[in-house]
């Protein structure tokens, strides 16, 4: 009886064996449809958005989350392996920069976004635009003393209470310099200016830092872009968006396709779902996001976004910055150590 029972056993385990090895290739096959991200946007935007492309499309999402200037590195330094097969919130500048290393994909939704936003050649195409402007924590800073514009935040007074991000980390912190040196009076002039603000800043790593800082009272002002204004305010922060009187600029970013990456096709369907007009208007409704697109009404979403017409928007040299940019950030980094 033994022998017959082992025998049984021994069947009943090998058929158990057989049938687990069957569905071993479904669910092998389940957990390859990914996505890989290199991102730059904070935590909030990134659970929102891949939460939602994960249940339309059941592609998971693997984020890589850095500033981007660290996601530029990296891409570069994978360039013929590539890891990743998107990069998401990127500036314009650095997307430019670096279009060498993405792969050309027409979104499906690219008309709706104007064509100074998106490369002609399908390389990227942009997301979101960002207006550059101080953020003000008005319970340690109240709010009718706080600064206008630019030029106010050159005042002594405001030594190590200005929170921004290191240039070598945020495209967004790189154009807001190279803005103050044209706006400064360009040349020497402007980069005198930049930096006496140096000396007043406290410099950190990344983005999110500067409006976390501002938003938990640990800054009084911090040197940032437009959503973050309106997003710690509605989470009941005591923070106030200041337009600088002396003129600021929309920066976008945008979405690119890795060249060479693992999964090109989730690639493509994740840059579609993220320029579709539904998702847009979730994400300006949940993070205050001015989007690309042109054919949002700002006026019926929340957030109170001032339209463009009421703002003094200042001249930009996006190309000359971008052709410098490897120069003017040595020289930006010269100028901080000075200034410590």
């Amino acid at each position: 009886m033994g022998r017959i029972g082992s025998t049984t056993t021994r069947r009943c385990v090998a058929a158990l064996g057989l049938a687990f090895a069957a569905m071993l290739p479904v669910t092998a096959g389940a957990q390859q449809k990914k996505v890989v991200v290199y991102t730059s946007n904070e935590s909030t935007l990134n659970d929102l958005v891949f939460g939602a492309f994960t249940k339309e499309t059941g592609i998971a999402v693997e984020p890589v989350v850095a500033g981007s200037g660290v996601v530029i590195r990296r891409l570069q330094a994978e360039k013929e392996r590539p890891l990743g097969d998107i990069v998401w919130g990127i500036s314009r500048s650095l997307l430019q920069t670096n279009k060498a290393l993405f792969a050309p994909y027409a979104s499906k939704n690219k008309d709706a976004t104007p064509v100074e936003y998106r490369d002609p050649t399908d390389l990227w195409v942009g997301n979101n635009l960002h207006l550059l402007v101080i953020l003000q924590n008005t319970k340690i800073l109240p709010a009718d003393q706080g600064p206008k514009g630019w030029n106010d935040l050159l005042d002594p007074k405001w030594k190590g209470k200005i929170a921004f991000t290191d240039p070598a980390n945020s495209g967004s912190a790189y154009t807001t310099v190279t803005m103050l040196v044209d706006l400064w009076g360009g040349g020497e002039a402007g980069w005198k200016k930049v930096g006496q603000l140096f000396k007043n800043l406290k410099v950190l790593n990344r983005s999110s830092l500067v409006f976390q800082g501002v938003g938990n009272g640990e800054y009084p002002l911090g040197i940032s872009l437009e959503y973050a204004g309106p997003m710690w305010a509605a989470g009941g922060a005591p923070v106030k968006t200041i337009y600088p009187a002396d003129g600021t600029l929309a920066t976008m970013e945008g979405v690119a396709i890795i060249k060479n990456g693992p999964d090109p096709e989730e690639a493509k369907a994740f840059v579609d779902f993220v320029n579709r007009k539904d998702v847009r208007e979730m994400i300006l409704k949940a993070t205050f996001r001015r989007p690309t697109r042109g054919d949002l009404d700002l006026s019926s979403l929340p957030g109170g976004l001032p339209p463009m017409s009421n703002l003094k928007i200042v001249a930009y040299n996006e190309d000359g910055w971008t052709d410098k940019r490897k120069e003017t950030l040595e020289k930006i980094k010269d100028l901080l150590q000075e200034s410590r």
